[in-house]
């Protein structure tokens, strides 16, 4: 415990409740060679600090060591973990998400914040993630995507009719940052490529912006070799307009007729390069017929995974922040029922990392 943290609740007492010594003291004259920290240090499998204030992440991000605690994260050499908490302000400020950058540049993984009630008073992001999500994250301790690339596209495309008007697909982009986080939480290193959205971006993701369809076909087809896996979330806009007008068109002006011409296909050109990397997965949002397009369109571009929606029912789909899943790969599929999309990433990242390992056994055996 730090000093701060024993004003509001006494060593003695978490003692008690743990059954276990709480350490404050960086130079323990009790302790062999008064050296605790690196005991500590090195006895640990994970370190993980819940709650984490302001303070201690500028602490850590610079690597001072003027404590038990901010020397311990500077001495272990396992895997860090950090759930920070802290007045929505503070959390909003631009220094606090650079010290977030910093940490994760470091490796140290970043569990939440959460919006929400704050014990100030006040509303906002910056209160900690529920103990369920922190032990959801650390059960995943192992890091299976650790040393792995993950390639992400999320959000729409806008294809510019004139200065003022666009043609797009109806995505609000949720899903694909929640997969991002869900792959980083897992150790990932994740690229995600990003249409315009109207999402407060976590500190820990640093979105490539596009807006059209072509950039975000060279910014996905640039980067796809460097990748082991890439999921295509986005919703490209399918058709673009031929020509652009320079000018805005009236209204009052007679009927205009626009050409269309179709976009590239990212998804396939991605799954049908031959540098593509080691697991490709595409998404479908269907009105109808969900199992049979889906099944389709995971052979026609030579997927090995496909996550399919229904889209204009009372549940779900465009905008909410709940979905379910039809998930189908060569010999298999799996439903995932209607949940939040954030614990819906984590389900579907899960799955991508079972059939993945299938495939690289069934692959390694032959």
């Amino acid at each position: 415990m730090t000093h701060s943290a024993t004003k509001f609740i006494s060593p003695l007492s978490f003692q008690a409740l743990s059954g276990n010594p709480v350490a404050t003291e960086l130079l323990d004259a009790d302790e062999e060679n008064a050296m605790g920290h690196i005991t500590l240090a090195r006895w640990a499998d994970i370190l993980i600090i819940a709650p984490a204030t302001a303070n201690s992440l500028a602490k850590f991000s610079y690597g001072l060591a003027d404590d038990l605690l901010s020397t311990l994260v500077l001495a272990a050499d396992c895997p860090l973990f950090i759930a920070p908490a802290m007045n929505q302000a503070m959390w909003g400020k631009d220094i606090t998400q650079q010290n977030i950058l910093r940490l994760k540049k470091q490796n140290i993984h970043i569990i939440g914040p959460e919006s929400g009630s704050q014990a100030c008073g006040e509303t906002g992001e910056g209160r900690m993630s529920e103990a369920v999500d922190i032990c959801n994250a650390l059960t995943c301790s192992d890091l299976p995507l650790a040393g792995i690339n993950v390639l992400i596209s999320a959000g729409p495309t806008q294809e510019p009719i004139d200065p003022v008007r666009y043609i797009s697909n109806r995505s609000s982009g949720k899903m694909g940052y929640a997969l991002a986080e869900a792959a980083l939480n897992l150790g990932a290193k994740v690229t995600l490529i990003s249409g315009p959205v109207a999402i407060n971006c976590p500190p820990t993701l640093s979105p490539i912006y596009i807006k059209t369809a072509q950039q975000m076909h060279q910014a996905v087809i640039s980067r796809a070799s460097d990748n082991d896996i890439y999921i295509g979330a986005a919703a490209v806009a399918d058709y673009s307009p031929i020509t652009t007008s320079q000018q805005k068109i009236k209204k009052y002006e007679k009927d205009t007729l626009i050409k269309l011409q179709k976009t590239r296909d990212i998804l396939a050109d991605v799954a049908n390069s031959p540098h593509r990397p080691r697991f490709v997965v595409g998404f479908a949002a269907e009105t109808e017929q969900l199992e049979h397009y889906a099944k389709e369109k995971l052979t026609r571009k030579n997927l090995d995974m496909i996550a399919a929606n229904w889209v204009g029912k009372e549940q779900g789909g465009f905008e909410s922040d709940e979905n379910a899943l039809h998930v189908y790969w060569k010999n298999g599929s799996q439903a995932l029922p209607m949940t939040t999309k954030k614990h819906l990433a984590n389900q579907l990242i899960d799955l991508i990392i079972e059939i993945m390992n299938e495939k690289n056994t069934t692959k390694n055996t032959r």
